[in-house]
């Protein structure tokens, strides 16, 4: 496992509120092997997975869009888009007990295909301790416009406690997509944890 650091004054979020330290946000990525010179570039729209909505999902998706146009990219109309952006969110609680309660989820259905199943969609309790937590677990597929081939796939899993100031959706969505886009593309398979600080 590797670490890494992304300071709060890169995402320009006060954690003045938070009473114990963030734990990292674990971000896993895979790559296409021919897709490396299509990345970070060019017009991209952003859209929910499965081309169903939720307004609860809007933070999330704009916090995406931010980290793509600093990769690069260009945000434009779905007509005129070289590549799509698709988004899936689910928040979940973990109790005391370390069991796992969904509070809601942005979109239903699968979103990726390559390496999907590899590392992807498991819930893990990173923080532990007495006090309840939410977590977040963000997933995002970019594909090519015109062939639907998946270029890149990511995965960041992210728990706070719920009194925290970044289990606020707006703050949350910009920790965790900052941490999912750090070092943009990544490295094809690697799982890595982004430390946040204050």
């Amino acid at each position: 496992m590797i670490r890494r650091t992304l300071s709060a004054a890169a995402l320009a979020l006060s954690l003045a509120a938070c009473a114990t330290a963030p734990g990292p946000v674990e971000v896993t990525r895979f790559v296409a092997p021919t897709a490396s010179a299509q990345l970070a570039q060019g017009p991209i729209f952003v859209q929910s997975a499965a081309g169903e909505d939720n307004l609860e999902l809007a933070p999330y998706k704009a916090a995406v869009a931010a980290e793509l146009v600093r990769q690069g990219y260009r945000e434009s109309a779905r007509a005129g888009a070289a590549q799509i952006a698709e988004v899936r969110v689910e928040r979940y609680r973990l109790g005391r007990d370390g069991g796992r309660n969904p509070v809601s989820v942005g979109v239903g259905g699968s979103t990726g295909s390559y390496g999907s199943g590899v590392g992807l969609g498991v819930g893990i309790n990173l923080g532990g301790g007495s006090r309840n937590e939410v977590g977040t677990e963000m997933r995002v597929v970019i594909r090519d416009a015109a062939s639907s081939q998946v270029l890149w796939e990511g995965r960041a899993d992210f728990t706070v406690a719920e009194n925290s100031a970044l289990a606020d959706r707006t703050a949350n969505a910009q920790t965790v997509a900052a941490a999912l886009f750090s070092e943009f593309p990544g490295n094809n398979g690697e799982t890595v944890q982004v430390e946040v600080t204050e």
